[in-house]
């Protein structure tokens, strides 16, 4: 046991994104800046992959005692966000990571901006990479990081909403909810899902 988690291989992390310049500021890329993140914290540069993404294996967290977290691999998709399924598919087939020691980090719409939630399963919420990967893999019995980013205002469409940069006072916040969300991430696959929750919501 690592953490209270059964050390039976490794996690793959996934962040999910769009590539290319245009969109690296934009919200519908956080999960892809929290794998940066991660990948920061482990000393680690993401490295180009044949299953289309950037990838590198690490140790996640740190467990009872300080002894290193759980073997994991961090990856981003080099494709676009509809096209994720693919390469997480092929991440999981590589390093034989089985579909539950998935964890998939987006951005959440439903979440006020800040707001990190863990949860295992469940609906896509309209999310057109979550979609792919469920589609692709033929479950959604895996673990997602929601990185909340909170609704448009106005009569803003969503899709326009997600596809702009973070305004400035967000930017302000940015390195905050990306440590918040990193931080989850080694919580949950050190302590397991539900010890997570109960730290990761707990109010502050």
């Amino acid at each position: 046991m690592i953490g209270g988690v059964t050390d039976s291989g490794p996690w793959l992390v996934v962040g999910l994104g769009n590539p290319g310049a245009q969109y690296a500021g934009t919200r519908h890329n956080v999960g892809a800046m929290v794998l940066t993140e991660l990948a920061e914290r482990s000393g680690v540069s993401l490295r180009t992959h044949k299953a289309r993404a950037h990838a590198a294996q690490v140790r996640v967290g740190t467990g009872p005692g300080g002894v290193p977290g759980p073997p994991a691999v961090l990856a981003v998709p080099t494709c676009y966000m509809n096209e994720s399924g693919g390469p997480v598919k092929a991440l999981l087939s590589f390093f034989s990571v089985p579909p539950e020691r998935l964890v998939v980090v987006h951005d959440e719409l439903d979440l006020d901006a800040g707001t990190v939630r863990l949860k295992r399963g469940g609906g896509e919420g309209g999310h057109n990479g979550l979609r792919s990967v469920s589609s692709a893999l033929g479950t959604r019995d895996y673990h997602r990081v929601r990185v909340g980013i909170g609704r448009p205002p106005g009569r803003m469409d969503p899709a326009d909403y997600v596809l702009r940069d973070f305004s400035p006072s967000e930017c302000k916040e940015l390195p905050f909810l990306l440590g918040d969300a990193a931080d989850a991430v080694e919580e949950l696959v050190t302590l397991g899902l539900l010890d997570a929750q109960q730290r990761v919501h707990a109010p502050r």
